[in-house]
């Protein structure tokens, strides 16, 4: 993509704060259709994260089975894995790799 080419917009099933994120990796990157849906696979995933780590806050990391016994809640594997996701797509990325400069990844805008 070069500096002429209009910015991709965001899918539009993230939140505004992951379109915002969105916006401003492709402002800074010139980002190849394969690049767009690793950051996509990436912002879904930390959307997820987001959804988990809110419903821990209100509900707390644990619940009772009709059993009586303490487990822990659905989330807080949703949250792990999505998290890993995340990291992981971002990392696919390389956008902030500082130690090998020659090592592939986007070019950065002009």
């Amino acid at each position: 993509m070069t500096d002429t080419t209009k910015a991709p917009k965001p899918p539009a099933h993230l939140t505004a704060e992951t379109c915002r994120f969105w916006e401003g990796l492709v402002s800074e990157y010139a980002l190849e259709p394969h690049h767009l849906r690793t950051l996509e696979a990436a912002c879904q995933s930390w959307d997820r994260y987001r959804q988990a780590v809110e419903i821990l806050r209100k509900e707390g990391l644990t619940f009772s089975d009709r059993l009586g016994n303490v487990r822990a809640r659905p989330e807080v594997k949703i949250e792990v894995d999505a998290r890993t996701a995340y990291l992981r797509a971002m990392r696919e990325l390389g956008l902030d790799h500082v130690a090998n400069p020659e090592a592939p990844r986007p070019p950065a805008r002009a």
